[in-house]
Parts: structure tokens; sequence; C-alpha cells
């Protein structure tokens, strides 16, 4: 019984750890997922007055389009498929993103 919960206990731990990672590429790109018609993470952190390269990556069938009135940026995202946004430098604040096609689907690159 003892080693059953252990490996419950490390399995969480390494599941927190990974969720708070999820965002970074190895490269330091920042990674936002289209799944199940939701971002993932919602809320993206870049620094502050710095180019960042975002990588969406589209795991639904259906297209969708990524938007931002806020950065001035939309871009497909087929079905299985992944865009490249290049964004910044951009000052400290929160700047919203969407699916054109679900417009209820938000996010937020939260700049600091």
């Amino acid at each position: 019984m003892r080693w059953g919960m252990t490996r419950i206990l490390v399995f969480c731990a390494a599941s927190l750890v990974l969720t708070g990672l999820a965002a970074r590429a190895d490269n330091g790109d920042v990674v936002i997922t289209i799944s199940g018609g939701k971002f993932v993470p919602r809320d993206v952190q870049i620094p502050a007055n710095q180019k960042v390269r975002l990588l969406v990556r589209n795991q639904d069938a259906m297209p969708s389009e990524f938007e931002s009135s806020d950065f001035h940026r939309e871009k497909i995202v087929q079905g299985g498929g992944e865009i490249t946004v290049f964004v910044g430098p951009l000052d400290p604040g929160t700047y919203e993103f969407f699916d054109d096609f679900h417009p209820e689907d938000r996010g937020h690159l939260v700049v600091k």
C-alpha cells in the first residue's frame, strides 16, 4: 500500500511540474495547443520588451484561426497542423487571443 501511495505522489508532483513548463519548448519558444476546441494553456506568460515565437499546435481535426486584435495577428491552423507566430516586443500588460472560428474560446498573453 505504501509503495502505491508513493508512486501516486510522485506522479502528481511530476504532473504539476510539467504543467507549469508546458508552455515552453526546449528552445524557448512558447507552445499553445488547441485541443477539444480550447487553448491550452489559456494564459501564457511571456517577457516584456522581447520578440517571442509562438508555436500554435492544433490537435483537433477541424481548422482553427488563431487571432488577436490586441497584437494584430490572424492565421489559420489546419487540423493536426502547426503555425508559427512572432509577437513583440510588447509592453507589459494582458493581450487577448481567440479562435475566430469559435470566438467563445479566448486566451491571453500575460506580458511581464
